[in-house]
């Protein structure tokens, strides 16, 4: 199949995830054709069967929000048409299964009918989606497509109760390669970010409001009080000052480090003993998911998609969102017993492959071609 994948270009989890399901397509001898207005920062290598096409948005005095929606639209025709992309699989219903829609509309002008799959990935629908104003666009999106996919069973609900939907919701879960978290360095230099009697804690996102950051803190400051302990905060965004404020006030800067935004994530996760994720909510968890294939048990908030992937008791816990003196108590429960952490670890391992993307790559695959003949029939 050639597949025309739309997504957004960034670290956040539905980039890398759109990125890594075209990586594998092209393994298994598809053609992918990235479309998006900056490569994406997973996509390191191109070769035969992955290309990438820069969606470029002119400037116009005329406008004061430059139109990306009418630029993606336009490219999304004229690729359609020069390299024969049988397929469309947009990440994010607004503002790309929008654009898509209109990108097919014009493409049924000229006699070419080329299907849409969307996947719904969290913010799109929670967040954005749901606000007054993009509601009917949003709403529109989705039962315009061919296809929909939800990565969680609780996206998918949160979706049906948002939205009049009369589109079938495929769930597919988030997925990663398990071979990039074999944990197989020789050394990853756990001994410059602590000493060895210090438990590792860490913490991986955008730094936005809804991770909570702030309960990151508290819980690591109550964890570093009953024994020694570093935390490792990777990412960027609006949250970091107050991070740093807090950090201060609590008098724990120096048990802290800040890596900003990082390409060695599964270095970073390699000498980690604990994950914390105590996000407001989560459509899926993938950073918990990720930490947990580093063999890195998990305390999380018990929201949205976090509970299909972090199983209570077994790979780490679940507390209520706010919870800070239960997953305190979680967490001393891990760490204070070095043979319970060692079980925790070799659980949360265990509980990451349902989700490699050998298992979950071929669901993608089942619903393109589950589309491509449903339209063939039209």
């Amino acid at each position: 199949m050639k597949i025309g994948i739309v997504c957004y270009p960034t670290f956040g989890g539905s980039g890398v995830v759109a990125t890594e399901l075209g990586l594998e397509l092209s393994k298994r001898g598809h053609e992918i054709h990235f479309i998006t207005y900056k490569q994406p920062v997973r996509l390191e290598l191109l070769n035969k069967n992955v290309h990438y096409h820069e969606v470029n948005v002119p400037e116009y005095p005329l406008f004061h929000y430059q139109p990306y929606e009418l630029a993606l639209s336009s490219k999304l025709v004229d690729m359609v048409k020069l390299h024969k992309i049988e397929i469309l699989h947009v990440h994010y219903a607004i503002p790309h299964a929008y654009a898509a829609y209109m990108a097919k509309k014009m493409l049924i002008e000229e006699g070419i009918y080329v299907p849409i799959v969307t996947t719904l990935h969290g913010t799109d629908i929670t967040l954005v989606g749901s606000h007054p104003f993009y509601k009917p666009a949003v709403t529109f999106s989705i039962n315009k497509s061919d296809a929909v996919t939800a990565v969680s069973k609780s996206l998918k609900d949160d979706t049906l109760r948002l939205f009049d939907i009369k589109k079938d919701i495929h769930v597919v879960s988030n997925f990663i390669d398990l071979t990039k978290f074999k944990n197989d360095y020789s050394d990853c230099q756990r001994a410059m970010m602590a000493n060895d009697d210090e438990k590792i804690i860490t913490h991986i996102s955008n730094l936005r409001a809804v991770k909570r950051i702030q309960d990151v803190i508290k819980v690591f400051y109550n964890i570093q009080k009953a024994m020694p302990a570093k935390l490792m905060l990777v990412g960027e965004g609006p949250e970091r000052e107050k991070m740093d404020c807090l950090c201060q006030e609590l008098g724990i800067s120096d048990k802290v480090i800040f890596f900003g935004k990082s390409n060695e994530i599964n270095k970073i996760l390699c000498f980690s003993d604990l994950f914390l994720l105590p996000s407001q909510t989560e459509s899926f968890g993938l950073a918990a998911l990720e930490a947990m294939a580093s063999g890195v048990p998990v305390i999380s908030s018990n929201t949205g998609g976090i509970p299909e992937v972090n199983v209570h008791g077994v790979s780490g816990f679940l507390s209520e969102v706010g919870d800070v003196e239960d997953m305190t108590k979680n967490a001393l429960y891990i760490l204070s017993d070095d043979s319970r952490l060692r079980t925790f670890k070799n659980n949360a391992r265990k509980e990451s492959v349902k989700f490699d993307l050998h298992n979950i790559v071929p669901q993608y695959e089942a619903i393109y071609q589950e589309t491509l003949a449903k339209c063939m029939l039209l």
